[in-house]
């Protein structure tokens, strides 16, 4: 039987209307996928509630909040990845640079206590998120839907804007998460670059440059783990974008997509198979090849990492073990018509994480 006459077909345009709010005037959450970004949150509105059915308080509601931004850069020579975040308890930032032909990973960490000298955008539609020390400073604006990015570091400068087709759209969701949570998902693929870039002062190229992002927030289990897949990649010249995960969205829904030139395709669930031992030696020889794949077969991937960037945290209300991977892909997606695309050697992100926030 035709591979396509197995694949169930998952029609993007049944994506509801996106709501300007995301919680109504009475604490109602709109869940699913949309066809497009949420202007606001509207989390004053939001009626958060313990495990026991009762209003969880003030701090509660303050504190349980999470927020993250991811942005990665990929040219034929570098790979640059830039994250902040927003546990409550602290605000913490990366910016690293992959050198391709050297296989080096060179990065620059913020971590800031309490709500000093970082700041979040409340909008993945017009916002604005930063943070700065001496080490250099990091910003995401977001104008109408449109990302823009400037970093500067001590071998590190670029101010880009990261651009898609008018006819493309973004990866919109939102799922319920534990007893009362939710989680709001925003993600694109296969976008372009336009702007500037240096590393040690050297201007680097921007023709061949491919982009995604993450706006990713709401009430998220306290302690939780994903495993993540990206690619930025030209496919026998189609641009081809691509975003697997597991473990946070998985109610009624889940984030895994593809773009194709920038028409936006959804995916069935996928599993990640791959051995830690490796990983908790920070023994990148001995870290097999991972497995991702979906049992419809629509998804048959094999990543091999070459690089990690990776850091822990353990204190006493935080803990944190994140693990992301530069390698190679390697397999097929198919899309829900039949056409196969076959990756060859191409070069990607994955991530294992763990987080008690």
């Amino acid at each position: 039987m035709p591979l396509s006459q197995i694949i169930p077909s998952v029609p993007v345009l049944g994506a509801k209307n996106t709501p300007d709010t995301l919680i109504n005037h009475t604490g109602e959450v709109a869940f699913g996928y949309f066809d497009g970004p949420v202007k606001r949150f509207g989390i004053e509105d939001f009626y958060y509630l313990t495990s026991m059915d009762k209003c969880a308080s003030k701090l509660s509601k303050h504190f349980d909040f999470k927020q993250f931004q991811f942005v990665s850069v990929v040219t034929p020579e570098f790979i640059i990845a830039v994250a902040i975040a927003d546990i409550r308890y602290l605000g913490s930032a990366f910016c690293y640079f992959y050198d391709v032909n050297n296989d080096k990973i060179i990065e620059t960490q913020w971590l800031k206590l309490g709500s000093v000298g970082y700041q979040m955008s409340s909008s993945p539609m017009n916002g604005s998120a930063f943070i700065r020390s001496h080490k250099g400073e990091l910003t995401l604006l977001i104008e109408e839907g449109q990302w823009h990015l400037k970093v500067k570091t001590a071998r590190l400068s670029m101010k880009v804007n990261l651009c898609s087709s008018v006819l493309s759209s973004p990866l919109v969701m939102c799922t319920p998460t534990g007893y009362s949570g939710w989680t709001y998902t925003q993600k694109h693929n296969g976008l372009n670059v336009t702007g500037d870039v240096s590393i040690d002062n050297r201007k680097i190229p921007l023709n061949d440059a491919l982009a995604s992002y993450d706006f990713s927030a709401g009430f998220m289990r306290r302690e939780t783990s994903w495993r993540w897949g990206s690619i930025n990649a030209c496919l026998n010249g189609d641009v081809f974008g691509i975003n697997l995960a597991a473990g946070v969205n998985e109610t009624g829904a889940n984030e895994n997509c593809f773009w194709i030139n920038g028409e936006r395709h959804l995916l069935p669930p996928v599993h990640f198979d791959f051995i830690r031992q490796g990983a908790v030696k920070w023994d990148l020889a001995s870290q097999k090849s991972w497995r991702i794949y979906s049992a419809n077969n629509q998804v048959n991937l094999v990543f091999i990492p070459k690089n990690v960037r990776r850091e822990k945290l353990n204190l006493f209300f935080l803990k944190s073990n994140f693990r992301q991977y530069v390698g190679h892909y390697s397999g097929t997606v198919v899309e829900n018509n039949g056409r196969i695309h076959q990756l060859n050697h191409i070069m990607g992100l994955a991530e294992d994480h763990f987080a008690k926030w």
